[in-house]
């Protein structure tokens, strides 16, 4: 247990596909803050059926140990090994900060999640940063691989790609740790950080405030929340050093047949694109788009709030609440479309058409609810759990 004179160990996620910049991020910490101490769990070696763990100080590595694989998943052996080990870190009080190195393709959310749940009573999270290279961000993001393909799954069963394990780190950090490699990144490749990320801080990786961001403070409970669909921080209208990010905002719904015809199209058009929309066929699930790399997911994300009954608002989170209140429309409540598309050489005027001739028709709105429903439904192979 803490006390006033053993407090909690503050706990410094690090995450990102770039090696090196995740690796210059580290570095740096150890060197700014006194008494601070790196752990690494490297899943390279999950073939050979264990997790690595390296413990590191900012001149040599005082400890290595192997951690068995759980499940056959080396990231669920990473689960559960951190907070042990962050445990005895923070019990021997000899650390004024832990730094967890995340391996390139897990993501913070999970990790950040366990240490919160997992070790309240002895370690803080107080931040989540993601280091990023902007010089290898485009072809980063536009590698729709398999995560498996590049030799970084985390497990057998990870179906993840690489360009959408990059977005989902970018995206849920609020502190962005910059890193300039061998190839000075240009003004196309800063554009495009700044226009997909715009809640986070971008800080150089040798700045003195990576270590104030490190002790700032994390807040899991909200972080999850900006992650929903409904609630997410999207970018907003763009145009810069040849990166456009198009808005594209409808109270009308999609055409099941014609979007569906046109989704190709669609996930090919930018390099990062996402937001929530919804189906004349099925006006009562809030659906997710997540495209990264060519490769997109649609899901359905719970009910629009204005297919529930006023009973069931009470049960529902304040600040989901709040932003429904915020774009609420007289005649479809909160449903509505709002895809972001974010690109280099965005063709925004052929996009914004191919979305708009993908609503209903003024003959086809007219018809109502009951006419809608009775659509051909085109979704059924990717929303078959959606009911």
């Amino acid at each position: 247990m803490t006390s006033p004179s053993h407090p909690r160990l503050p706990v410094a996620l690090v995450a990102g596909l770039h090696r090196e910049a995740r690796r210059a991020t580290v570095d740096q910490l150890l060197a700014t803050v006194p008494g601070s101490v790196a752990l690494h769990h490297d899943l390279a070696a999950a073939p050979d059926g264990h997790v690595r763990r390296t413990r590191r100080d900012r001149t040599e590595v005082t400890d290595q140990g192997e951690t068995p694989l759980v499940n056959d998943c080396a990231c669920c052996a990473l689960r559960e090994d951190l907070v042990p080990e962050l445990e005895r870190l923070a019990d021997s009080g000899l650390y004024r900060l832990a730094v967890v190195e995340l391996w390139d393709s897990v993501e913070p959310r999970g990790m950040a999640e366990v240490i919160a749940s997992g070790g309240a009573d002895t370690v803080e999270l107080t931040s989540v940063i993601t280091a990023v290279d902007p010089a290898l961000l485009i072809p980063t993001l536009a590698n729709g691989d398999d995560l498996a393909e590049a030799g970084l799954a985390a497990a057998r069963s990870d179906q993840r790609t690489v360009a959408d394990t990059c977005a989902r780190q970018l995206e849920y950090a609020p502190v962005l740790s910059v890193h300039q490699g061998e190839t000075p990144a240009d003004q196309e490749d800063q554009s495009l950080l700044r226009q997909l990320t715009p809640g986070a801080t971008q800080v150089p990786v040798d700045s003195a405030e990576l270590a104030r961001a490190a002790l700032a403070g994390f807040d899991v409970q909200a972080a999850a929340e900006r992650q929903h669909p409904a609630l997410a921080l999207l970018p907003q209208e763009a145009e810069q050093s040849g990166v456009h990010t198009l808005v594209w905002r409808r109270r009308r719904p999609f055409h099941p047949g014609r979007l569906y015809a046109a989704l190709e199209e669609l996930a090919c058009a930018a390099i990062r694109s996402r937001g929530r929309f919804w189906l004349a066929d099925r006006p009562d699930i809030l659906l997710a788009w997540d495209c990264a790399g060519g490769a997109l997911c649609v899901e359905g994300a719970g009910p629009w709030l204005a297919s529930l009954p006023d009973a069931a608002w009470d049960l529902l989170p304040p600040v989901r609440r709040a932003a429904a209140a915020l774009d609420w429309d007289p005649e479809h409540g909160d449903r509505g479309q709002h895809l972001v598309f974010t690109s280099p050489d965005l063709d925004v005027d052929g996009l914004r058409g191919l979305l708009d001739a993908c609503l209903l028709t003024d003959e086809e709105y007219e018809g109502g609810p009951t006419a809608w429903k009775r659509l051909p439904p085109a979704f059924d192979v990717l929303l078959d759990h959606v009911s």
